[in-house]
């Protein structure tokens, strides 16, 4: 049937900020829904509070909503736009609980609004576990057993049926929130009441524990005309237990016989037409019994899900694309494939190669952070690899990652390996029982280890239940590693021997550290002193493999991605490599510029990155050079098959990209655009002969590096906090102790804050060094005076060797000591005098010119008593890229890509910085609910996984808005319990008499309780949790305080505060631990006490800005 006529506007519902359990993968979903239905005429009105993503674009929707996604914002943005429709399957749970509480109050209704993509009732059959039972139940499909609870009495009576162990799992949640299993009956309670407070309607399923299952997922699509057809297969390597989230997963599913596959996708089919899905995509999935072969269904997810963006990439078939179309009126059948441009979308997609999908954590940013993987989901991201072989693509997935690894060990990262054997035999084989029977982040490199060892793969099975299949390909690479060894040994490198290897996706430093491990082994042994020269030799060997491959002609093809096994030609140059005999990737002649991606997503380095390299190949369409775009993460829009000219899903290694250079041989590479990932080979690719576009690799190390950094900064005559950089332990605590404490130390050339820490004293200097970094004269520790109390200001600027345009100066509201990534900044940059703003525009041009910077400079400032320091200048795209150019309605990446190229500022009318009639403020998004037990404080270590944005009139209503979108409701009535260091006690006075004289009531210990009568304020005094009950703990538990003002004493906070803090994160109760904080949240507060929240269009923004400076 053909598309429908009766709408003409539709609003897309993203999916909000970045958060573990929900990621960019719906970015990508929301951004193809948006194109699919701009595509076929339709009006397209999109709300996302997240403006690291492409999916806010202002070109992208035809209005664009950076706004709060709460029910009441959504009203507001209805009433003006007055849409036909609401598409809520594209971002996540979010839109899918938004949609249903505007369905429930009655809105829709009212309005005449109709959801498509999924009716009411599918929704709820699929979402509310009792209702999804019935339905299974009703066709004769198996589920655990189970029972549904709203209290913990009817969880207890449930108990009595249901034996331990078991699973609880939140109703209408994301991520696993909340799940956990429970052994024991004293656990029991409190996880169930943790669980009613994860779910948005307060109900838990309790269902039996189907730990050591194998997991299988069926992506589904089915249209009006029943039309029914499985995108993909999943089959999760790690066993039922760990969320899919953080498990390995493999397309297609490898271990089923074609009978029990065909009956899983029966049982699929089934489903999608019981629950009544029929205008979009479906995520079924399903656990069975190893033993007995059981298969039950776990769940249905009734939108598209995060697996979707995984199913889409292996496939080459647009899922969220076809999604939309299907939710407009058309069928399968009556729908193209993109890639084949012949079969139709009803044909389901064959692969002839596997792809591996691993995820990507960050247990290191949250010390004290349980590493355990159990049901609720703790990856930040994740990266795919695609081979010809599980093994392959396993390989390849692994040196993908970004964690110093270059593939399933043997690749000279001996740390593991270097633990085991310093113990005596028998704590060996304990330490290897537990790595394995434990799920954690780095069991695979345990697995690999045990079998090298010679263990056996049933005795692995029983301790990790990874099914025997998979364990036996992880043996076949033992076993081949031994024999290349051995040949290696008789007979030196030879073709056969290292193509074999390649074939099973071994990379250039694994195989030279393969032909000298035991030399190699030796110097390693040594201990730290000699980790530059183990560097050097292992480098040295890994040459060796290239020299000689090169001198052979052993190098990858590359094949295409076709979704048809082969058996239609396909027309998206999108691709992978394998050392086999063919090679369809396509030669052409036009001029060509490659983009290195970021990798997968983590903290410090998420899809802010992916934006700017989305922005790269929209400035090279625009100027007509072909794109090619290299990168690992299947999570972002970067990697979509239609973005750039040319895609290889490759990982982001300097062999990986060398390939692709020397197969492409484009003019220049980029990159600047995707974070620290491909900066750090900046020199190496250089080296090899690759032309770096724009700043060039030696003008990147100036500014890394910290002591040319420093001669830079002192040419220039600027200010720079006193620093110095230390090789060994010795060397740290001279140069603190000249500097004077407190001081900051961080590792040299990071991202993200890694391991920064403000240090008081040399006890606590030396712990550090002790046990946060690895201090060596390959790694040293940089050491600057900390400066207590400075105001941080970020600078995002272009230039083009001659001129430069500051894009935005921000200000941020943490003072500095708090990662840049974890502050709030708003723009302009309010509180700082004019003649310090132009100082700063000064220093900024200063810097860049001293630089030779071609294209993208972010520098981050410090003032202090009206004196500005420079802190440190990244000449490359910034976090902050994204949130400035939305903020200006300036696209900063696309234009940085043209001058990179040799456009000049002048060209785009670019001269002096403007200042926005209106407040923008970015807000991080902190994963603590995900880590409990970790402090909650915020320090110069990065620790959010995202970010929103709130704009206003004025910063009041833009700070309130923001931190409604990050998901702090800042309360506008009620108690506050006031906890503040001695430090801060006069500085917030002022803004604590004006929410006394709001009508807030206060509550605090001992000394707080003194300071705010003393300051006219009443207040009620509360016990310590050392003097008795009942206590603070006990007042936020019975739900008395509505938000909480803790600025916590000295270099670490007393027991009582954490505790507080711990307890504040359990029961949501906002939490403010900064004094700058504390002021933007009072202003907020107080603002928004006496109005409602605005909502505006992006665009509308925009033309107010235009129509500003054409008045200036």
């Amino acid at each position: 049937m053909p598309k429908r006529t009766d709408i003409k506007k539709i609003m897309i519902i993203g999916s909000g900020p970045i958060v573990i359990g929900q990621a960019c993968e719906f970015d990508y979903s929301g951004s193809q829904a948006c194109k699919a239905l701009k595509e076929e005429g339709y009006t397209v009105v999109l709300i996302n509070s997240n403006p690291a993503t492409i999916m806010t674009d202002p070109d992208l929707a035809d209005r664009t909503y950076i706004e709060p996604i709460t029910p009441a914002a959504v009203e507001k943005i209805l009433e003006i736009e007055k849409p036909d429709a609401i598409l809520p399957t594209v971002g996540g749970q979010t839109a899918l609980n938004t949609a249903l509480a505007l369905y429930n109050n009655g809105v829709l209704d009212r309005m005449k609004i109709e959801l498509i993509g999924a009716n009411i009732e599918a929704i709820k059959k699929a979402e509310d576990r009792e209702l999804f039972k019935e339905a299974m139940l009703k066709i004769g499909i198996d589920l655990p057993r189970s029972g549904f609870a709203s209290t913990i009495d009817e969880a207890l009576v449930l108990l009595e049926d249901i034996k331990l162990p078991l699973i609880i799992r939140p109703a209408f949640t994301l991520g696993g929130t909340g799940g956990n299993f429970v052994y024991n009956k004293e656990d029991f309670v409190d996880l169930v009441r943790k669980g009613l407070d994860e779910s948005p309607i307060s109900q838990v399923l309790l269902e039996e524990s189907i730990a050591g299952w194998k997991e299988y997922e069926l992506e589904v699509m089915r249209d009006k005309a029943d039309n029914v057809v499985i995108i993909c297969s999943i089959e999760n390597l790690d066993p039922m237990g760990i969320h899919t989230g953080d498990s390995i997963t493999v397309a297609p599913q490898q271990t089923l016989t074609d009978a029990e596959y065909q009956n899983m996708r029966d049982m699929s089919i089934n489903i999608i037409r019981e629950i009544g899905v029929d205008t979009g995509g479906s995520n079924i999935q399903f656990a069975v019994n190893p033993d007995t072969g059981r298969v039950i269904v776990i769940e249905m997810n009734p939108r598209v899900s995060r697996s979707s963006a995984l199913a889409s990439k292996a496939t080459g078939f647009p899922i969220a694309k076809i999604a939309a179309k299907l939710a407009v009126g058309y069928t399968l059948d009556e729908l193209n494939n993109d890639i084949t441009r012949e079969t139709p979308a009803s044909f389901e997609p064959t692969i002839d190669y596997v792809v591996v999908k691993v995820p990507r954590w960050n247990f290191e940013k949250f010390q004290g952070a349980d590493t355990r993987l159990g049901p609720q989901m703790k990856s930040v991201g994740e990266t795919m690899a695609i081979g010809r072989t599980f093994k392959e693509s396993l390989q390849k997935a692994m040196r993908s990652l970004e964690i110093d690894r270059y593939g399933l060990g043997s690749d000279a990262n001996l740390k593991l390996e270097g633990m085991i054997h310093r113990q005596p035999l028998f704590q060996q084989r304990d330490l290897l029982e537990n790595g394995l029977r434990t799920p954690h982040d780095l069991r695979i490199f345990y697995v690999k280890l045990a079998l090298k060892l010679g263990w056996s793969v049933d005795r692995i099975f029983e301790l990790t239940k990874i099914d025997r299949w998979f364990l036996w390909q992880i043996e076949e690479l033992v076993d081949a590693e031994k024999s290349f060894v051995e040949d290696v040994r008789m007979n030196g490198l030879t073709v056969s021997n290292v193509l074999k290897m390649k074939k099973l996706g071994y990379s250039d430093r694994q195989l030279g550290y393969l032909t000298d491990a035991e030399n190699l082994s030796r110097i390693y042994e040594k201990g730290s002193d000699s980790q530059k020269e183990y560097s050097t030799a292992v480098k040295n060997r890994e040459k060796t493999i290239r020299d000689f491959r090169n001198a052979n002609s052993i190098k990858p093809g590359y094949r295409l991605v076709d979704t048809c096994a082969g058996e239609f030609e396909a027309y998206t140059p999108y691709f992978y490599s394998a050392y086999d005999d063919c090679d369809e990737a396509r030669k052409t002649d036009t001029k060509k510029v490659m983009i290195l991606g970021g990798g997968p997503n983590r903290i410090g380095q998420g899809i802010e990155f992916d934006y700017c390299c989305c922005h790269a190949s929209f400035a090279l369409k625009e100027l007509g050079i072909e794109s090619i775009m290299v990168n690992s993460n299947p999570e972002t829009v970067s990697t979509d098959y239609d973005t750039s000219d040319k895609l290889f899903f490759e990982p982001l290694t300097l062999e990986d990209i060398l390939h692709i250079y020397e197969r492409e041989k484009p003019e220049a590479v980029i990159v600047q655009f995707g974070g620290q990932t491909p900066l750090k080979l900046s020199r190496q690719l250089l080296e090899n002969g690759v032309n770096i576009a724009g700043t060039s690799p030696d003008s990147i190390d100036r500014a890394e590096d910290r002591e040319r950094f420093s001669d830079v900064v002192k040419k220039l005559g600027l200010n720079q906090p006193e620093n110095g950089i230390a090789f060994s332990q010795e060397d740290a605590l001279r140069v603190a102790g000249q500097i004077g404490y407190p001081v900051l130390a961080r590792p040299s050339y990071v991202l993200g804050g890694r391991a920064m820490c403000i240090i008081y004293d040399q006890e606590s200097l030396i712990e550090y060094i002790k046990t946060a970094v690895e201090l060596t004269p390959e790694h040293p520790v940089l050491i600057d005076k900390f400066l207590e109390d400075a105001a941080e200001i970020d600078v995002d600027a272009i230039c083009d060797g001659k001129d430069v345009y500051i894009g935005a100066i921000m200000r941020h509201i943490e003072q500095a000591g708090i990662h840049s990534g974890d502050s709030a900044c708003v723009i302009p940059p309010l509180g700082i005098k004019e003649e310090i703003i132009e100082e700063i525009t000064r220093q900024t041009a200063a810097l860049a010119l001293e630089l030779n910077v071609i294209g993208l400079i972010n520098i981050q400032f410090a003032l202090k008593n009206d004196v500005v320091y420079v802190l440190e200048v990244n000449p490359r795209a910034s976090r902050t890229v994204p949130f400035v150019s939305k903020a200006k309605g300036i696209p900063l990446a696309k234009i940085a890509l043209k001058v990179m190229l040799g456009a000049k500022l002048k060209d785009f009318g670019l001269s002096e910085r403007f200042e926005t009639p209106y407040i923008s403020v970015k807000e991080a998004v902190l994963p603590f609910n995900k880590f409990p037990g970790v402090d909650v404080v915020l320090s110069p270590e990065m620790k959010s996984t995202g970010e929103v944005m709130g704009i206003a009139r004025d910063f009041g209503e833009a700070f309130y808005k923001s931190a409604l979108a990050a998901g702090d409701r800042l309360p506008l009535e009620g108690s506050i319990f006031v906890s503040l260091n001695e430090r801060s006690r006069s500085d917030l006075a002022p803004d604590l008499l004006m929410m006394y004289k709001e009508g807030f009531k206060f509550l605090a210990t001992g000394g707080t309780a003194e300071f705010l009568r003393s300051n006219g304020m009443e207040c009620s005094t509360v016990n310590k949790v050392s003097e008795g009950r009942p206590n603070i703990l006990d007042l936020l538990k019975n739900n008395e305080i509505d938000m909480i003002f803790n600025t916590p004493r000295g270099k670490a906070p007393k027991s009582d505060s954490n505790l507080i803090r711990q307890v504040a994160l359990r029961y949501k109760i906002p939490i403010i631990t900064t004094g700058s904080a504390i002021k933007a949240a009072v202003e907020g507060i107080i603002r928004m006490k006496n109005c409602s929240i605005t909502v505006r269009a992006l665009q509308d923004y925009h033309a107010e800005v235009k129509q500003h400076l054409l008045k200036k």
